[in-house]
Formats: structure tokens, C-alpha cells, sequence
């Protein structure tokens, strides 16, 4: 069987306002970013399949937390604090040293949809956020 055939994301069509996103403000802000990003490393740090990605990571995430949450505010939106003090966000270059395929953007998105379920009440919002991180997440792929 194809990956094709397993990817529950594979219908999924990219949203068109990346550039000029108002999630932000529909999220809820900072504060709930930043329980999103404290939700998807806890599914990253306990869900069985997802130790490969993990792995990928330094055993203290306590910067990567801090870098994700500010990459996200201004993703979707807010304020651009991200780009202030990192630069370009370049996340194929970023990510490069790392061997991601679909298998590893798949577990990324299972981690990160769990989290959503937990943060995002609105179910259209979930859905168009669902969408973007999983173009983003394809994008990042360089194991083909």
C-alpha cells in the first residue's frame, strides 16, 4: 500500500492567505499559542510513534518552545518578533540536517492536530489552521 493511501492529510488544500493571516486575533494570541505549543511537545514527548521526530530534538526543549511559540505569532499574524531577532524564518534551510519525509511531516501533523483538538475550540478556525500547517509541514520535506 502507498503512503498515499495512509496520509489522512492528503486532501487537504493549502490556504491562500498565509502572507496576511488574521489567526492570530482568532486564536486567541499569545497566550494561546502558547498553550498550543506546550500541547503539541507534550504529544511529541508521549505519543509512541512520534519518538522519531523526538529524537530530532535536544532532550531540553525549553528554547525550541520559545523559537516555535514566536514563529507563530507572527505566522499567524501577530507580531513580528520572530523575524525581528531570528531573521528569515528559512525553514527548509533550518531543517535540512534533519532527514524528514512523509512519515516524519505525518507524525509532525498528528502531534500538532492533537494539540489543536486540545486549544482550538472553533472547529472552521481548526480546520483552516489544519490546512496551513500541514502545507508548511510539506514544504519542509526533503526526503522525498
Amino acid at each position: 500500500m502507498n503512503s498515499a493511501n495512509h496520509n489522512p492529510y492528503a486532501s487537504l488544500k493549502p490556504l491562500a492567505q498565509i502572507t496576511s493571516n488574521p489567526h492570530f486575533a482568532s486564536i486567541g494570541g499569545e497566550a494561546q499559542i502558547i498553550k498550543l505549543v506546550d500541547r503539541f511537545y507534550h504529544y511529541m514527548d508521549t505519543l509512541p510513534e512520534s519518538s522519531q521526530i523526538r529524537a530530532m530534538h535536544e532532550p531540553d526543549l525549553s528554547h525550541t518552545r520559545q523559537v516555535l511559540v514566536k514563529f507563530l505569532i507572527e505566522w499567524l499574524g501577530g507580531p513580528k518578533v520572530y523575524s525581528a531577532e531570528r531573521g528569515h524564518p528559512r525553514l527548509r534551510q533550518k531543517h535540512l540536517h534533519f532527514s524528514i519525509g512523509e512519515a516524519e511531516r505525518d507524525t509532525w501533523m498528528l502531534c500538532m492536530q492533537h494539540a489543536m483538538e486540545d486549544v482550538v475550540t472553533d472547529a472552521t478556525l481548526r480546520l483552516q489552521l489544519q490546512q496551513a500547517f500541514f502545507k508548511t509541514a510539506d514544504f519542509i520535506r526533503n526526503n522525498k
